[in-house]
């Protein structure tokens, strides 16, 4: 963006002033921060030297944009400036973003872990189950057996109904063992893709990071080009003030030369105009014979008259 002269030096004017402003501030906050000496004011400590940092920030960048102004007449150091930090936005954003998704992420794994331990915890607490049925049905079957000699028939059929208990029992505890197995399974499985989950999304940071270095790299490129035109914009203004200043020159040579041959041409005038009237002035004075030339035609009088004497 290029501007006039005068334009640039108001705002040079400006940004100077600016900068005045802003180092009085720096060092204020420099004796603001210095006097903060209790642990109390540690926040206020803080803030007041990020204050600090972005006005050093602040006034770097407006004195490069005072020496661009004063050196090019233009304003291309904060457009660049500008650029950069809308990048940086960007940048900070996707960052942002990335560290939200894999918080996420690492909670729902976290969840996961959690249940699977739970559902670990159950499956050990059926098995525990299942071992004191199995002692329980040890000891009912040792009653039996004790008990065989005094009601045999009453202990067939106790025997019978508690072999029938049991194998009821039993098929329970399979069906529900067979059940947790299946959870187990499905709790394997969701594991597994969770874990390929995360494998994708490493890819994903990879490619991100490709995609990054791709645009640093465009970007270089561009600036490099834009340095390029730059460079033949200041060639060509050079040429074309120099071919001015040749310009100027030329029509100052020429603007002489006319002034001198209008000059020429009316001293001819004159000379001319003198040479007439002189003609003029001789022709009065011989046809009146004033001047010098009335002594000479007394003269031819004065001989003629003394002819005309002697000749009588």
């Amino acid at each position: 963006m290029s501007l006039s002269r005068i334009q640039s030096l108001r705002l040079a004017a400006v940004l100077e002033d600016c900068s005045d402003q802003l180092d009085i501030l720096g060092h204020t906050l420099t004796v603001q921060i210095s006097k903060e000496r209790d642990d109390a004011a540690t926040q206020e400590k803080a803030r007041l030297t990020k204050l600090r940092r972005d006005c050093q920030y602040i006034l770097q960048h407006v004195s490069w944009l005072h020496v661009e102004l004063e050196e090019r007449q233009s304003l291309s150091s904060l457009l660049q400036v500008v650029e950069e930090e809308e990048q940086k936005k960007k940048a900070e954003d996707m960052r942002r973003e990335a560290r939200s998704e894999l918080v996420q992420i690492k909670e729902t794994l976290q969840r996961q872990k959690e249940q699977l331990q739970q559902k670990n915890e159950k499956l050990e607490d059926m098995s525990q189950l299942a071992k004191d049925l199995c002692h329980q049905l040890n000891e009912l079957t040792s009653k039996m057996a004790h008990k065989k000699k005094l009601e045999e028939r009453n202990i067939e059929l106790q025997l019978q109904q508690t072999q029938w208990e049991s194998s009821q029992a039993e098929k329970l505890l399979d069906d529900k063992l067979e059940l947790l197995q299946r959870q187990l399974k499905e709790e394997r499985r969701v594991h597994e893709e969770s874990d390929k989950f995360l494998q994708n999304q490493r890819e994903l940071q990879q490619q991100l990071q490709q995609w990054q270095q791709c645009t640093k790299q465009m970007l270089q490129e561009k600036e490099q080009q834009l340095n390029n035109v730059r460079c033949k914009r200041t060639v060509n203004l050079d040429r074309l003030v120099e071919m001015k200043r040749k310009f100027r020159e030329m029509e100052q040579v020429v603007m002489e030369d006319r002034e001198e041959h209008e000059r020429l041409l009316q001293q001819q005038a004159e000379a001319r105009a003198a040479t007439k009237v002189q003609a003029w002035w001789r022709g009065c004075m011989v046809r009146r014979g004033l001047g010098s030339f009335k002594k000479a035609e007394e003269k031819k009088k004065g001989k003629k008259k003394k002819e005309g004497k002697k000749k009588k």
